[in-house]
């Protein structure tokens, strides 16, 4: 059944190639110029395309070996100077490449959802068809697959008790994409707590300081730094060029699509009271300023609200995953549920720099989306938060998707997922219906409570004004982020409620009480290996 699933959604890839792509397709096309054409001591100061290296090393060496593959397919497409190259083959190549890494997440999935009896198929399915994924990496165009491949194969290493080899691909996985920092914090404490402690307890009694083991300590720094090593030795003499492309400060607190975040909120709020502010002659800001909505990357001050800086993100996501930590910790001291504590610690934690971290891009949704996947078919409470984020942190990625021509297949894509993930994980938890029993609220869908529906139900109400009323009252023209805008808002309020319910989930959490699912059979395979 599974290299059936696999077969399936390979296909359903494949028909993709000849899509809309994104300016990510100029972006990789250019790496596989730079890497190609230059040595490695100019890779990261080249400016001849605006779209510059700013991916850690190792991704630029997969931009290398990937150009001496692209050369047989059309040598032009490494021409540094052919900027916006696109020709057929080109295309066929850069689609292709993305596809065949995305078999690295197959494996990671198949090999992650052997963890887990109840539900191992529908864990495969809910991964390997998320929405997010097939729309970000086979329309849009990036490598996440490939990436979020490498972090369920080092979860899975987690769950064997493999902490230095989990230590390891997760440290490569940083130095292909920094994006990931926002889950290092999960690691440290996880790795400091499981391994650099050699006494744990089946019944969650706090672990004496005597069992720090520094040579433990001295194998989990050596493991981590030796690639970091491998990875930045070679640009030691260019990291101050190398972390200014990594991380790009002045390009403004919002990406030019608002990610669905505290900030889009924050920001729409500012945006209200700056336009009561100006009707009311308080300020002499011009109506027509589009500052912040106008799809542009660059830094803007707020009109009304304090401006916020990069330091206070910083430290706001920080100060927001300290309880977070601090749970983890101590629930590490009782090895039976080490490994979920880790996964929801990781969906938390990701959740905070998604809401309050700077510059965010809307497709660090994933970062929550995928390992909560996982988690659906492990504890009611995470498959009821799984099917609230899956339906809203996808439908917020499809102003990515904006060409008119592609809204029946990204919303087949997400109506399919959907239907899917609610007719299977309810099946989980939720007995059957009894025929003659009580009245069931035809408006409450399964596992949520009635205004939880409502709020997913008004996704539809705002499909049809973006799509269509939009347009039919001439607002295309006027305020034509106006769909944007709202999309963000809206979604933003649903990922923050399953943030905020979820992270009190995590913190309430007690050992005593055995989750509802298969963390039971998952935590009888990971003990057998403790």
């Amino acid at each position: 059944m599974i290299s059936q699933i696999v077969v399936i959604i390979t296909t359903v890839k494949l028909l993709f190639i000849p899509l809309y792509h994104s300016t990510d397709f100029e972006v990789h096309r250019n790496w596989l110029a730079i890497t190609h054409n230059l040595t490695l001591d100019k890779w990261y100061y080249d400016n001849t395309s605006e779209w510059t290296l700013d991916y850690p090393p190792f991704f630029a060496w997969l931009e290398f070996v990937l150009s001496f593959i692209a050369k047989y397919f059309d040598p032009e497409m490494l021409y540094l100077t052919n900027l916006n190259y696109k020709s057929d083959m080109t295309i066929l190549f850069q689609r292709l490449s993305v596809i065949v890494l995305d078999f690295v997440y197959i494996y990671s999935v198949k090999r992650l959802s052997g963890f887990v009896t109840d539900g191992k198929l529908l864990v495969f399915m809910l991964l390997v068809t998320c929405p997010g994924l097939l729309m970000v990496d086979h329309i849009h165009f990036q490598y996440n697959g490939f990436l979020f491949g490498m972090l369920l194969y080092s979860i899975s290493h987690i769950i064997e008790s493999n902490n230095l080899t989990a230590a390891f691909w997760f440290a490569v996985l940083l130095n292909f994409k920094h994006i990931f920092l926002y889950i290092a914090p999960v690691y440290i404490v996880y790795l400091f707590r499981a391994y650099c402690f050699t006494i744990s307890s089946e019944d969650g009694v706090h672990t004496p300081w005597f069992s720090f083991s520094i040579s433990n300590l001295f194998r989990l720094a050596f493991t981590v730094l030796s690639v970091f090593a491998v990875s930045f030795g070679p640009f030691i003499q260019h990291l101050p060029q190398v972390m200014s492309r990594l991380f790009p400060f002045k390009r403004g607190l919002c990406h030019a699509y608002w990610a669905p975040n505290f900030w889009a909120i924050y920001t729409f709020i500012d945006k209200i009271l700056q336009h009561l502010a100006y009707n009311l002659g308080l300020l002499r800001i011009p109506k027509s300023e589009a500052s912040m909505t106008g799809g542009l990357v660059q830094q803007y001050d707020h009109a009304v609200l304090p401006s916020i800086t990069p330091t206070f993100t910083i430290v706001l996501s920080l100060v927001t995953m300290l309880p977070a930590l601090v749970k983890l910790w101590h629930l590490c001291a009782d090895r039976r549920y080490r490994v979920l504590s880790f996964v929801r610690c990781m969906v938390i934690c990701a959740g905070c720099s998604f809401l309050f971290g700077w510059h965010v891009h809307e497709k660090a949704i994933l970062l929550l989306l995928i390992p909560l996947s996982f988690l659906s078919v492990l504890g009611d409470a995470d498959g009821k938060h799984f099917l609230i984020l899956t339906t809203v942190g996808n439908y917020s990625l499809f102003p990515l998707l904006f060409p008119k021509n592609l809204f029946s297949i990204k919303f087949f894509i997400l109506l399919t997922h959907v239907a899917l993930a609610f007719v299977n994980v309810r099946t989980l938890y939720e007995p059957a219906k009894v025929k003659g029993g009580r009245r069931v609220r035809v408006l409450r869908l399964p596992m949520l409570v009635q205004i939880e529906s409502l709020y997913l139900y008004g996704l539809i109400v705002l499909c049809v004004y973006e799509n269509g009323i939009h347009v039919l009252w001439g607002l295309d023209k006027s305020l034509p982020f106006l769909p944007l805008m709202l999309t963000s808002v809206y979604c933003s309020v649903g990922v923050i409620y399953v943030w905020f319910r979820y992270y009190l989930y995590f913190l309430t959490f007690n050992v005593s009480r055995v989750p509802t699912l298969c963390s039971v059979n998952l935590q009888a395979k990971y003990n057998k290996t403790s």
